[in-house]
């Protein structure tokens, strides 16, 4: 009986090791949403939209870029990456163009898992981000209904990205926001996963696979935790604005290209 016991944990060691011994929290994630830009062409529209509202106010950041509209110069896959560029360019009285794609309406999520693998555009004068706002905006507007600031890079700070999170009670405009500074100096240069895993109770933030940082719930309501509604997720290059353009544009590092290898979004089965 012992000689068939230990075979029998011989045998399930063996299947352990080959599946790679996954525990039961990373067993149900389901896949719900993606994107593996493995076609040519505009981004698809069925996941992709085109924000372009702020153009006319600087996006409330004094950015410089106007963001354009199903134009390949600034958004196009290649059928390996989608490729976010910002030029420098004349258009409706702006001189750099860029794009912003979100899935507001097309990929809405309350909880879950969202990862982005991505190269990051670099250079003085640009802020790319990877984010989150709410889709109906429960608790009003910004910055009462949340944002999450999955990644976002100065290129001024060419070796660190951030991670931050904004509510009523911690945001940047009276200096409380909450989240974490990073150095990566191949952020530019390799591609690396941003991503955040999103509970009732908390959100975590990883860069490839290390968790970073976690905002925690702390039950004192939604001007603390208004991550209680869906949200979506914007990717774009910002040009200047009031933390991207603090250090100046350097017009030498156009054009600029954030390149996406995938968007995987994931809930528990």
């Amino acid at each position: 009986m012992r000689k068939y016991l230990k075979i029998w944990i011989f045998i399930m060691v063996c299947v352990c090791v080959m599946s790679g011994c996954k525990t039961s929290s990373k067993n149900n994630w389901e896949l719900v949403w993606s994107d593996e830009f493995d076609y040519v062409g505009l981004p698809d529209v069925a996941r992709w939209n085109y924000d372009t509202v702020g153009n006319s106010y600087g996006w409330g950041n004094n950015e410089l870029e106007y963001y354009t509209v199903a134009q390949a110069a600034n958004a196009k896959v290649d059928g390996e990456f989608l490729r976010i560029v910002a030029q420098k360019e004349q258009m409706e009285g702006f001189n750099y163009t860029s794009a912003r794609l979100t899935t507001k309406g097309k990929g809405d999520w309350l909880y879950g898992k969202v990862e982005v693998r991505a190269k990051l555009a670099g250079g003085r004068g640009l802020w790319p981000a990877i984010w989150m706002l709410p889709t109906d905006w429960a608790y009003g507007g910004w910055p009462a209904s949340g944002e999450i600031d999955i990644m976002e890079h100065v290129g001024y700070e060419s070796d660190s990205v951030y991670t931050t999170i904004h509510t009523d009670a911690f945001n940047h405009s009276i200096g409380t926001q909450v989240g974490g500074h990073f150095f990566y100096p191949t952020c530019e240069s390799a591609f690396h996963v941003y991503a955040i895993e999103w509970y009732p109770n908390n959100i975590d933030f990883f860069i490839d696979n290390e968790k970073v940082f976690t905002f925690n719930n702390s039950g004192n309501g939604t001007k603390e935790w208004p991550f209680n509604q869906p949200f979506h997720l914007i990717m774009n290059v910002a040009v200047g604005g009031n933390w991207g353009g603090l250090r100046g544009v350097d017009d030498a590092v156009f054009p600029a290209s954030m390149l996406i290898d995938y968007v995987r979004v994931y809930q528990k089965e």
